[in-house]
């Protein structure tokens, strides 16, 4: 593998403008970009000052000067661009959530391991340099035995029935875009659940507008979530040990600070983030090392448990009665 790798961006909506501004910002080339026309791809090559533009999603993933290609479009078209993308022997990293459903998941995860091609979620949460000095500071035992955990995820966006995110055939609502990120979070840091309990409430349109999750990890543990499209919140998490608790400042899935505090209040650690830009470059400094390294799987983002996480979404959408338009 040649010392650059060279990035194709599919689909060119806002998400692949922020990754595309990181990843130039961090020095890492972007070679091409692929729309459904030849107008959007241009528009957004010459936005970036990228080389190539293809009119055409078949048309880009074939392009011989791109080496990984980063799926960028509306949940329900992520599993088959990204086995579009695997076929054409690309490496892949996929915008959260990794697919709509696990069977889509399980699927991809079997076309990578088979063609032995890097297949990566792109939670980028979880790449973040604060975020890995929490595990540090887990991993020493400072917070004694985990308790529980807690996160919010709330926003105040789009209300426009024709937006993707209150569109049910887009994969729209609270869960797939913002519930996802607590959802990820609470496997990170606790595991996979053994229980799951959710309860939502809808918008007009018929996706979930506010979503709250409660689950059982291993040692009894527990998490708890809440994740809202139709309302602000300061986003802060907390982490709950029996000698010393966590709590992440705002916006807790994003670079930012966070507190450490024992049992009687003191003030054990404080840890200030420095992150320059976005922060999404470092999921795309993961990817490249797993291609470089030839390793097939992350540490930080394991495809074992990218799956999993899709079958509890799985679980939470079948009790809150929650069907996407045309799921396999």
């Amino acid at each position: 593998m040649q010392d650059t790798l060279r990035w194709g961006i599919l689909a060119t909506g806002l998400i692949a403008e922020l990754f595309t501004k990181d990843l130039q910002a961090s020095g890492l080339t972007v070679t091409a970009a692929g729309s459904r026309s030849q107008e959007k791809a241009q528009a957004f090559a010459d936005r970036f000052g990228i080389a190539k533009a293809h009119g055409s999603y078949e048309a880009l993933v074939s392009d011989p000067d791109v080496d990984i290609i980063y799926v960028a479009t509306p949940h329900p078209y992520h599993a088959d661009c990204a086995k579009l993308a695997l076929e054409a022997g690309k490496h892949v990293l996929i915008e959260k959530p990794f697919t709509l459903n696990a069977g889509e998941a399980e699927e991809l995860v079997s076309l990578a391991r088979a063609k032995n091609l890097v297949l990566l979620e792109a939670m980028w949460t979880r790449f973040l340099p604060h975020m890995k000095r929490i595990h540090e500071i887990i991993d020493a035992g400072t917070l004694g035995t985990l308790l529980s955990v807690h996160a919010e995820h709330r926003q105040f966006l789009p209300k426009d029935p024709a937006h993707r995110l209150n569109a049910p055939e887009l994969g729209g609502g609270a869960l797939l875009d913002l519930g996802i990120y607590p959802t990820s979070f609470m496997f990170d840091i606790l595991g996979a659940p053994s229980e799951v309990k959710a309860t939502a409430r809808f918008t007009e349109t018929g996706v979930d507008a506010e979503i709250a999750v409660t689950m059982k990890h291993a040692g009894d543990a527990i998490s708890t979530s809440v994740s809202a499209l139709d309302c602000a919140g300061p986003n802060k998490a907390m982490i709950y040990g029996s000698d010393a608790r966590i709590e992440i400042d705002t916006i807790w899935y994003t670079p930012t600070s966070f507190k450490v505090i024992d049992h009687k209040r003191n003030v054990i650690e404080e840890y200030a983030e420095t992150v320059e830009n976005r922060g999404m470059q470092f999921q795309a400094f993961e990817m490249e090392e797993l291609v470089r390294s030839g390793k097939p799987n992350s540490t930080y983002m394991p495809l074992d448990q990218t799956v999993a996480i899709m079958h509890t979404l799985d679980d939470i959408r079948k009790q809150i009665g929650l069907v996407y338009p045309g799921e396999k």
